[in-house]
């Protein structure tokens, strides 16, 4: 838990010292691979509240409460399977000054101007963390959401926008987080997701694409069948999605996925940070034992146990209209 006293320096901080954040980026403890010993990625994700979505479950606000939800990133990062975070600046800088990333991978997440739910959603403006920034704050790498609506103009620019993020970071030698996404508008003009591996693998391979080179292209991807997986050679890391009423089932899709060659590790962010037991610790090392069981599955070609196989298990693998992260 945050201290009092930690929680009242840091308020003190952001009013009376500014330049504490550059000091902490600068001071920050950089560890010199991304992926793990394992091989894996594991990152805990919170650049939600940057996009306007702070609902979980049946709170609307869930994390609208900063003290909580850092809170609850610290709890996470404590896990030694937890590599890093991604998010936006305000949590990126409040982590730094409360000493917690340390040894971590910190990707930086760069466009949140499509609001959830606003009329000019698809219209993904760079609005947070920008290449230079993210190299010169010494960050591992930047993340970009990049949903496809065919019927939507705006995806138009969002494409040009993340083509030009990729080149750059790739130029800097960083990571490029690409999340591709494909979604269409329903009956009532709502975004729902495609899960279709024909939508899918079209979305993947449309985000490998872009940029000057794919050098230091990785895809966040949704839980998907192999073939969706399959169609790039491009490192990969599963999304957690809008988490379902039961760990479980998430646990599950997470497991098939990750069994996967291409696929490194995980980023989830709501579904551990907001368990429906409440529980973090827990389900942060619930979710890092199916990441080391699955690895060593596709390690050895066994049928390991990474998670019930196809149609041994309902899922609710972010099916729901708000997977975008």
């Amino acid at each position: 838990m945050i201290a009092d006293e930690q929680w009242t320096a840091l308020l003190d901080t952001r009013a009376t010292d500014p330049a504490a954040i550059r000091r902490a980026y600068q001071a920050r403890r950089r560890r010199t691979q991304l992926l793990s010993d394992q091989g894996t990625l594991f990152l805990v994700a919170a650049d939600h509240p940057a996009r306007g979505a702070l609902g979980v479950g049946g709170d609307p606000l869930a994390m609208a409460d900063r003290r909580s939800l850092l809170d609850r990133l610290l709890t996470a990062l404590a896990n030694p399977a937890v590599d890093g975070v991604l998010g936006t600046p305000d949590v990126i800088e409040e982590l730094l000054l409360l000493d917690g990333l340390h040894g971590k991978v910190v990707i930086g997440s760069m466009n949140r101007g499509g609001l959830a739910g606003a009329d000019w959603e698809i219209d993904d403006r760079f609005t947070a963390y920008d290449p230079t920034a993210i190299a010169g704050n010494g960050l591992d790498g930047g993340k970009m959401l990049l949903r496809l609506v065919d019927s939507d103009p705006g995806t138009v620019a969002t494409l040009e926008s993340c083509a030009a993020a990729v080149s750059a970071l790739a130029e800097r030698g960083l990571m490029a987080l690409v999340e591709p996404l494909p979604y269409a508008r329903d009956a009532a003009g709502e975004l729902v997701l495609q899960r279709d591996a024909a939508a899918l693998a079209r979305a993947g391979s449309v985000a490998a694409g872009l940029g000057v080179t794919s050098a230091f292209t990785w895809l966040k991807l949704p839980p998907s069948p192999d073939e969706v997986l399959g169609a790039t050679t491009l490192p990969a890391l599963v999304l957690g999605g809008v988490p379902s009423t039961r760990l479980s089932d998430d646990l599950a899709s997470w497991g098939r996925s990750l069994r996967h060659p291409t696929v490194r590790g995980l980023v989830v962010g709501r579904a551990l940070l907001y368990p429906p037991d409440g529980d973090v610790a827990a389900a942060v090392e619930a979710a890092a034992r199916v990441l080391r069981t699955a690895r060593e599955a596709a390690r050895t070609g066994a049928d390991a146990a990474a998670g019930p196989g196809p149609g041994e298990a309902g899922t609710a693998d972010g099916a729901e209209k708000g997977v975008a992260g």
